[in-house]
């Protein structure tokens, strides 16, 4: 099992940046993919951007060129720099990790709120 904790999120003005982080712990060794998905209030979840152990990263369209993961494997550690907010960036966002099996964990979520 992994298990991901996330932090960073919070209220921030349009057009502000928040830095998300993502803590794994437990079998790490068999993560093959991290990465941030979101829920907003009445939609479904969906990818935000992921990041494999070498490094490849995946982002969603809407996100590109503002929203941007990264990873520390010496520290277990996922980020997610998120520029250039926007209030439709509103929602939950979740952790995810992703063994070479295809078995998925998930995070408990940390909401981010854009708003003036």
């Amino acid at each position: 099992q992994v298990q991901l904790v996330e932090s960073g999120g919070g209220l921030v003005q349009p057009g502000g940046s928040l830095r998300l982080s993502c803590a794994a712990s437990g079998n790490i060794r068999r993560i093959g993919t991290m990465g941030w998905y979101r829920q907003a209030p009445g939609k479904q979840r969906e990818l935000v951007a992921t990041i494999t152990r070498s490094g490849s990263t995946n982002s969603a369209d809407s996100v590109k060129g503002r929203f941007f993961i990264s990873g520390d494997n010496a520290e277990n550690q996922v980020y997610l720099q998120m520029n250039s907010l926007k209030p439709e960036n509103t929602a939950v966002y979740y952790c995810n990790a992703a063994f070479y099996n295809g078995i998925n964990y998930w995070g408990k979520g940390t909401l981010v709120t854009v708003s003036s």
